[in-house]
């Protein structure tokens, strides 16, 4: 089940789980390789595992008549990759707040308790 969605990984994260699923390599093989702690790899692993078998972005992908194009980005942004609301506006070139009801719009969607916009 995990092959099928390594298409969903871009990048550093596609590579590891490639190795870890594809080529069997242990956590300390690989983090030899990434110049990183054993303990640093097995998180990322199981962290990006666990997103790709019961994340929210598989139900944004299951609702995506409701999103457009970069609303998906966000959500995978969001959800998939965990970058930070600040990070992804940076990244999107959007500000803070319009990103943050963005991703409001996404997370009422999925039926998730919506928190209150953080300050700062």
């Amino acid at each position: 089940m995990l092959r099928d969605k390594l298409n969903l990984l871009d990048g550093n994260d596609r590579v590891l789980m490639g190795m870890y699923l594809e080529a069997g390599s242990s956590f300390r093989q690989m983090a030899r390789l990434a110049g990183v702690n054993e303990v640093t790899v097995a998180r990322r692993i199981r962290s990006m595992t666990r997103r790709l078998v019961n994340g929210p972005y598989l139900n944004c992908l299951r609702h995506r008549e409701r999103l457009t194009a970069m609303e998906l980005k966000f959500a995978k942004d969001y959800y998939l990759k965990a970058l930070p609301i600040r990070r992804i506006s940076a990244r999107r070139g959007w500000s803070y707040y319009h990103t943050q009801r963005t991703v409001d719009k996404i997370r009422r969607l999925l039926g998730e308790t919506i928190r209150p916009i953080e300050a700062g």
